[in-house]
């Protein structure tokens, strides 16, 4: 019998975890049903929620089974966004929106590294913060898009433009942030970010001339198979390209945007609920790497960075609707849907702390992120 104590010991613990895990479920699930009934993004919501458990439970996550949580939810965030384009959107988004693409990355990436700069941080973390502020949340736009009835607007083209851009322009800046995040020497440095620049261009090549093909290998009657075809296909490429300093989230991306057609549209259903769970996951695991008490330090930087950004990117918007020709109230629906911060935000914050850079970067860009993606949907319902 005291043999067989440790054995009930572990299954008691292992149950202890099964009952903990079914509660932060129910928890998202009741947090989702909640944003679904406001009409706003769970995004938020789940974040929210992360750093309540984490101020009030204090739970003891072993480190690999966080890293191993947000890279997998990470990774399936950034192919389903992949998904949305094709090989031809993008070289089409390259010919209409290379201007409103630089006035997007200059008004809204400036302001994040300039208050880093003022914050005293290092290179790495101000360059992680201006990418949190340049990059608008596809996720929450594509649904409030849908929500308002605006998709067949005259301004949506222009506002799918931007985001396409600026997901374009996530492929060759993330390999930017992890050469800055890993804090090599500066020849080491140099080195790295030409090879991953590289690599990623040779990607998106790859993606856009042989896209088809990969599809018709992918392609299976099963959709077990075919599940199981595309997720060792994105994990596999995922995995090739943080060994040679990419990033797993642009191998992941390209791997979306080289799947095109029927099996594009399969795949997208097919992983759709993984993608949820594990997004939310990222986004709870995120939060409860985030000291509650650490907020109130950053809220006015990041409510001073969400009021300035808020109205650079409607900038944006206005003027990108302009260029496409668009009359004076669709500017400004398409400035004020663009407002909403989100999903890659948080990707970005996740990928420069898991790289040890500042401690106030995590809360800073949390606190930002609630206060956009909450505003913003509001904000874009008040002009019809």
């Amino acid at each position: 019998m005291p043999d067989a104590l440790p054995l009930l010991a572990g299954v008691g613990a292992e149950a202890g975890t099964l009952a903990a895990l079914g509660g932060v479920m129910l928890g998202l699930a009741l947090l989702g049903r909640l944003a679904g009934r406001v009409g706003l993004s769970p995004i938020p919501l789940y974040i929210g929620g992360g750093l309540v458990v984490g101020w009030l439970a204090d739970p003891s996550i072993p480190e690999d089974v966080i890293g191993t949580g947000e890279l997998v939810g990470i990774v399936l965030l950034l192919f389903m966004l992949g998904l949305e384009y094709t090989g031809q959107d993008l070289v089409g988004s390259l010919r209409t929106g290379v201007r409103p693409g630089l006035v997007d990355l200059v008004l809204n990436a400036t302001p994040g590294f300039a208050l880093g700069l003022l914050l005293g941080w290092d290179l790495a973390a101000c360059v992680a913060l201006a990418g949190a502020t340049y990059i608008s949340s596809s996720g929450i736009i594509a649904k409030l898009l849908d929500d308002l009835g605006r998709l067949g607007n005259r301004e949506t083209p222009a506002v799918i433009g931007v985001l396409v851009i600026e997901d374009l322009v996530m492929a060759f800046y993330l390999p930017v942030l992890g050469v800055l995040v890993a804090g090599s020497a500066l020849a080491a440095a140099a080195g790295s970010l030409v090879l991953a620049v590289g690599v990623a261009v040779l990607a998106l090549l790859v993606a856009v001339r042989f896209g088809r093909r990969l599809s018709r290998v992918a392609d299976h009657g099963s959709d077990e198979v075919l599940l199981l075809t595309v997720l060792g296909i994105v994990l596999l490429v995922a995995g090739i390209a943080e060994r040679v300093g990419v990033s797993a989230a642009v191998g992941a991306f390209l791997v979306g945007i080289a799947l095109s057609g029927p099996v594009a549209h399969r795949a997208g259903a097919l992983i759709a609920p993984l993608r949820d769970l594990f997004a939310a996951a990222f986004f709870v695991l995120f939060a409860l790497s985030i000291d509650l008490g650490s907020i109130p330090a950053v809220l006015i930087p990041a409510a001073i960075l969400a009021v300035a950004t808020a109205a650079t990117k409607y900038g944006t918007g206005w003027y990108a609707a302009r260029h496409a020709g668009v009359a004076r109230r669709g500017r400004m629906r398409a400035g004020l849907a663009l407002i909403a911060r989100g999903e890659f935000s948080i990707v970005i914050a996740g990928i420069a702390v898991a790289g040890g850079a500042t401690g106030e970067l995590g809360p800073l860009v949390a606190a930002y992120v609630l206060m956009l993606a909450l505003a913003g949907p509001i904000l874009a319902r008040a002009v019809r």
